[in-house]
């Protein structure tokens, strides 16, 4: 299989079911920063992997299911309203993001200020990926009803979740946090 179709140097794009619409489409916009923030929780991963402490691989694994389930929101964005969604979320999705983001919120120093982002490259790379998501949340917004409401969840906890991480990976490296204050 070819990876190039030529079938969008027009500016145009399928959606699932073949439903054909441009680039800039608040639909492709939406999943299309999904996958960004995809690739940025991907590189925040390279950059953990490169180092050795006890957690790493639990959240490896826990972020492969991350990834995966970002592919599922995909799949919803990309599903045109009334047409069946093959990789749906579930409730449950969301729910293992609050468990993970409860269980490293009570090893961290609690929040007295606003930090900056950065620390070690993964944090700071878990950090971007906090940004991408919102962003992806802020495009979702405007699709309004159009949307099962769990991807809008979905991308909400998500954000939660990379912000915490990020304050893990740097706890767990031994990075100090900065404040707007320091």
């Amino acid at each position: 299989m070819k990876i190039y179709t030529k079938t969008g140097d027009k500016g145009t794009t399928s959606l699932i079911y073949g439903q054909r619409v441009t680039k800039n489409d608040p639909r492709v916009e939406a999943y299309g920063t999904c996958d960004e923030t995809n690739s940025m929780i991907g590189l925040a991963l390279s950059h953990l992997n490169k180092e050795s402490f006890q957690e790493k691989e639990i959240i490896n694994q826990f972020f492969h299911k991350i990834q995966t389930n970002l592919f599922h929101v995909g799949a919803e964005l990309a599903t045109p309203k009334g047409k069946e969604v093959k990789w749906s979320l579930q409730s449950s999705d969301i729910e293992e993001m609050e468990q993970q983001i409860d269980e490293w919120s009570a090893v961290l120093p609690a929040l007295t200020n606003f930090i900056l982002p950065g620390g070690h490259p993964s944090g700071a790379a878990f950090h971007v990926a906090r940004t991408t998501a919102r962003r992806a949340e802020r495009i979702v917004v405007t699709l309004g009803e159009e949307v099962n409401p769990l991807v809008l969840a979905y991308l909400n906890r998500l954000s939660d979740l990379l912000f915490v991480t990020a304050r893990f990976v740097n706890h767990q490296l031994g990075e100090k946090e900065q404040t707007l204050h320091e």
